[in-house]
Formats: structure tokens, C-alpha cells, sequence
């Protein structure tokens, strides 16, 4: 074997060493957001069910890949009525579009770049990151962490729904934050 072909076996060997593919671990992690209300105050929630997975490079401390799925009817604001309007055809229509999806394309520095799909329409975003490393967990798994924040327009994915105060303002306001926080077992 030459000294080309030993340094590439080499390099893809302490690649895979650094770097490894995570499923995310949903009873570690959440999915969540928040909107203000009647101009005053925060309503926040969760969406219960996703799944997804993603890469991360151990060397550089970096999200390499991810896709993430979520369940729409999964929503939940602690308040059952909120909930099942919000999964209404009026608002989130979680029978005709059951899933809010992520797809990440790149990261640089503290800032994630991906594709977000949510009630059929598919725009690009871009949210902040955190990395939170690889470690070794008591039972001997590899886990890894990251969490993403940003915030959306909802009518940009055509939730549209209002309702016009008397005193101004409206009900629900168009931009939400999302709170993503992530944990994952790595793939053996």
C-alpha cells in the first residue's frame, strides 16, 4: 500500500472517531415555542412527539446534519381547548399537514441554516445554535446535545388566524419562538 493510500485510510479512520450519527432521544429533549397573547403576555408550548436524527463532529464541536419531524396533533399548551383548536383546519390543520419538519443545510459559527416545513409551505430559516458537546453517559452510551432558537412569522406558512382587539392589537401575535433542545444516544 503506498503512503497516499495508507494517510487516506488514516484520515477516514480518525474521522469516524470524531464524528457519529445520533438519534434523538426524546425523553432528553423538547420542541417548544412561544407567542404572545392579547399583547401582554407569553403562551407557551410543546409539541410532545418527534423524532429525527442528526450528525455531530466530536473534533469541532459542530451539528454536521438533521432532520427533525414533528406531530402536529402532539401539540400541547396545558390547556386541552387551546389544543384542539389550534390542530383545527383554521389554524394548524394537523389532519391535511400532520407534520412540521427541519432539515439543516449548514452551520456557521452560532447560527444554523436549514430548510422548515410546516402546514405544506417549506422556507428557509435560519436560528441560532448552541453546541453542547459528546460525553459518555452513565450506562456507557455516547450522547450528544445541541439547542436551536429563532423565531418565525406563522403567516409566512399561512396561519393566518386573528382576532382584532377592541382596545388594539390582536389576539395572537404573528411571530413565534421557537426553543429547540436537543439530546441524542449515539447510533451503534
Amino acid at each position: 500500500m503506498d503512503f497516499k493510500k495508507l494517510s487516506l485510510v488514516g484520515l477516514l479512520f480518525v474521522s469516524s472517531l470524531f464524528a457519529g450519527t445520533f438519534n434523538i432521544d426524546q425523553s432528553h429533549s423538547s420542541v417548544g415555542f412561544k407567542v404572545k397573547h392579547m399583547m401582554i403576555s407569553n403562551v407557551k408550548g410543546t409539541f410532545d412527539n418527534f423524532t429525527g436524527s442528526f450528525e455531530f463532529d466530536q473534533k469541532t464541536n459542530t451539528l454536521q446534519a438533521l432532520e427533525g419531524e414533528v406531530e402536529v396533533a402532539s401539540i400541547n399548551t396545558a390547556n386541552e381547548k387551546r389544543d384542539k383548536h389550534l390542530r383545527a383546519d383554521d389554524i394548524f390543520d394537523a389532519a391535511k399537514y400532520p407534520k412540521i419538519t427541519f432539515k439543516l443545510e449548514k452551520v456557521e459559527g452560532d447560527k444554523a441554516y436549514g430548510t422548515f416545513t410546516m402546514k405544506g409551505v417549506t422556507k428557509k430559516i435560519v436560528l441560532d445554535y448552541e453546541a453542547g458537546g459528546v460525553i459518555k453517559n452513565p450506562w456507557g452510551d455516547t450522547v450528544s446535545g445541541f439547542a436551536l432558537y429563532g423565531k418565525l412569522n406563522r403567516s409566512d406558512y399561512g396561519i393566518t388566524w386573528n382576532k382584532v382587539l377592541e382596545a388594539g392589537g390582536v389576539a395572537v401575535s404573528d411571530e413565534v419562538k421557537l426553543e429547540i433542545e436537543i439530546e441524542g444516544k449515539l447510533v451503534k
